[in-house]
Parts: structure tokens; sequence; C-alpha cells
């Protein structure tokens, strides 16, 4: 009864309102807090927001003009999040603008994206495009460009730091473009780094940082907010630790110091398996160089690929078999993480060689699982974990009466099948129905 009188409140407002509600009636929901389905419910979105989530048969009567969904023996997931894009580094150099590519984001159910590093005007711009065009794009989230140590390494994208007393100042002058999020980089040393840390965290800024120079166990120490890649955990193990990931029956993981501490700290990690496998160590492996992916990105994307490969020296890391098994045990690290309670974020570093835009969070998600996540902690990942990386977790990550009406109405169930995440029949977008094929039409084909 509480829920069929809220409904009836809620209908009379829209009513009044005079725009038409969407309903998406009869589906199984996905709970993002428990990672459950909850079968037989329906969403009400009213203009960009979930007005009402409830079992179907609490629903009232809705206006004439009610959209309806039929979502009866399909699955309906909050909108995936990629915690860790590019919209200018790489597409620069393929002489593409991130515009082109956002549509493919869209057409893959990821409703929103973090640019981690790049030129911060033309990734403004980017923001603003994508803002203007709410059913082709994202929800784009911007971010520092890369603080490194000068000259930085890559210098598109890079702002060298040469005293902590630059650190302050360079803050306040990018706190004016919106950025959400600042990211160290991997010559930044751990004086500087240890600045950008605590004056970010003055500026309620969140602090993530791709690490070289700068120590795993320094910068969680010093209260770093998340780790960009699975190296900046890897790299910084000893070899016992290292010979500890493929031990049987699996260590206890408070065996590895740096884990303790990661947890401890609450330090989230974003592993990004599918750049590791995809770019750096298994680029020329069949399954990767042939995966149907790949011929979703437009052509000048697809022709810088291999020269980005060639100037990287990619693949790295000795013979195709010694690179796989390098890239095992990063799995078994991520796996490792998460059972430990180590925050596992869901990001790609997408448009890298072979990691498509969108479609690559895919592939992400399906690595969680190969891992050890079970689906529905990938799923989280994707979603929540993603949203409060964003600081967004009101606004982002489940389906809540009161967050944006993004959504993705699958037609099978993801938590038998992560690969079933593929399966999107429709994207909701702010509220509005978006059909995917419609999105890659969008899409440039050169």
């Amino acid at each position: 009864m509480r829920f069929f009188t809220l409904l009836l409140l809620l209908t009379t407002g829209l009513l009044l309102a005079g725009e038409p509600p969407l309903l998406i009636e009869s589906c199984s929901i996905f709970d993002a807090q428990s990672g459950e389905f909850l079968p037989d419910h329906s969403v009400l979105t009213q203009g960009d927001k979930i007005s009402a989530v409830a079992p179907s048969s609490e629903i009232g009567e809705l206006p004439p003009a009610t959209v309806r969904i039929d979502g009866r023996g399909k699955f309906l997931l909050p909108g995936l999040i990629d915690a860790h894009v590019h919209v200018v580094h790489i597409l620069d150099y393929a002489h593409m603008t991130g515009d082109e590519v956002l549509p493919l984001y869209l057409a893959a159910g990821v409703t929103a994206i973090r640019s981690t590093g790049d030129e911060i005007v033309a990734a403004t711009i980017v923001a603003r495009s994508a803002s203007t065009r709410p059913q082709s794009s994202p929800r784009l989230f911007t971010c520092s460009p890369l603080l490194d140590a000068d000259p930085p390494i890559h210098r598109d994208i890079g702002r060298g730091i040469t005293s902590p007393d630059q650190v302050g100042p360079l803050l306040d002058d990018l706190l004016p473009w919106n950025i959400s999020t600042v990211k160290i980089y991997a010559r930044t040393g751990r004086e500087v780094g240890r600045t950008i840390i605590e004056e970010g965290h003055k500026r309620d800024l969140f602090i993530t940082a791709h690490l070289g120079a700068y120590r795993a166990q320094e910068a969680v120490a010093d209260g770093v907010d998340c780790l960009e890649h699975i190296i900046s955990v890897y790299n910084y193990l000893s070899a016992d630790d290292i010979a500890k990931l493929s031990a049987t029956p699996p260590v206890d993981a408070r065996e590895i110091e740096l884990v303790r501490l990661l947890v401890e700290k609450g330090t989230m990690v974003d592993p990004t398996l599918a750049v590791f496998r995809n770019m750096i160590h298994l680029p020329d492996a069949p399954e990767i160089a042939g995966h149907p992916d790949n011929e979703l990105a437009p052509q000048r994307l697809r022709d810088f690929w291999p020269v980005y490969l060639k100037r990287t020296n990619c693949p790295q890391g000795g013979t195709l078999e010694q690179r796989r098994e390098l890239f095992s045990r990063y799995q078994k690290l991520t796996g490792l993480l998460h059972r430990a309670g180590v925050p596992i974020l869901c990001g790609t570093d997408s448009p890298e060689p072979q990691v498509t835009p969108g479609f690559s969070l895919h592939q992400e998600l399906e690595m969680l699982v190969e891992s050890g996540l079970a689906p529905a902690a990938a799923l989280q990942a994707a979603t929540l974990n993603n949203a409060r990386a964003l600081r967004q977790e009101q606004q982002l990550g489940s389906i809540t009466p009161g967050k944006y009406a993004d959504m993705i109405l699958l037609s099978a169930n993801p938590l038998e099948d992560i690969r079933n995440t593929r399966k999107i029949e429709t994207v909701i977008r702010g509220g509005t129905p978006v059909d995917p094929e419609h999105l890659l039409h969008l899409v440039p084909k050169q």
C-alpha cells in the first residue's frame, strides 16, 4: 500500500507537469547494493530522473501519455560507467576529436565516463558537446592533466611540476575547469605527490595515481584515493609476494603487506586489465587482434593503433607464452585484492590500441570475472563503485528514486553469464530510450 500511495502522489504530479513519464514494467531490476535482481519490478521516470521503483503489482494508474517499455523476461541494469578513458589522448594523434566516439560508449550501455588525464581545454569542449547531445553521448566527467615531473612523459596531456610550492596554485587554476579528479603521473616523486594529495583533498578533489617513482606503499600511506592500473600495485610487490599469487591453496591476502595497507586505508584500485591485455602484452594474440569489437572503431583510429603499438614498443614482456603468464598474474592479483576487501573499479583506458570505446568495458567485466569476481561484484564495480569514485553516488550507480534515469535493458541475465551485458535491447539516457543500433550509425566509419 505504501508503494501504491507513493506512486499515486507521483503520477498526480506527472499529470500536472505535462511531461509524459516513462515506465519500464515487469522486469528484473539489479540492486547495486545487494548485487541481486529484484524480480517483477517496474521503474517510473520523469524528466531525466527516476521517480519510483516498485513491485509491478503496486503500480497504480498512470497518465495515458506514459511511454511504456515491456520488460517481461528482461533485466534492467544501472547505466555502466567507465572510470578510465581519454577523450583527447590517442584521438588527437589519430586526427579525431573526442565527440566522434561518444556514441560508441552509449551504444555499449556506458552512460557515464571519466576522462582520466587529458588536455583540459579540449576535454572541456568534448564534455560540453556531450552535455548538449545527451541522446548520443554519455555523461562526461573531467580530470586534471597528468601531473608529472618536468618534462612530463606525455607532453600533449601532461603538466610538469618541479616543486611542491607549485601544486596549490596549479590546482586553483584547474578548479574553474570543473574537474572532479586529479591524476598523479609516473615520474612524480613522493614530495610533490604527497603535496598533490594534501592540497587536492583541501579542495575536495578525488586523487588518483598512475605510479612510477612514487611507490605504492608511500602513496597509499599518504592518502591517495585510488591507484590506476593493476601495475600500480603489482610493480611494488616483492618477489615473495608475487610467488604467493600462484600459491595453492590461495594465500590469505593479509600476508601481503601492501594489500593490508590498501584495505586499511580504503584505497580503490582500477585495474584497467583491458589495456594490459589488448595493447601492452597481448596485442598480437589472435583472439585480441581479431576481436570483433575492434571493427566498431572508426577507421582513422584503427589505422593509428598499429602505429602507436610500434611507437610504444608493444607487445612488451617476452614471448607470447611469457606475456600470457604475466597477464595471468595481473588477474590473480585483481582477484586477491577483491577478496581482501579492496574496492575495485571498472575502467579500460580506451581508446588505446584495441581498447574500443564503450565495448571494451564489456571485455573488462569479463576479465574481472575471470579474475575471480562474481558477476554481481563486477557489475557493482562498473556501477556503484565507479559512481563513488566520481563522487556521484547520489546521482548515479544504482536504480534508485532521485537518481538520473540512466539504465540499460538486457535480454538475458548477466549474473548467469557476464557476457550477457552485451545483449542490450534499449539504452535509457536521462529518461529517454535510445536504440543502440541507431547510435552505432552515428559513429564515423572513417
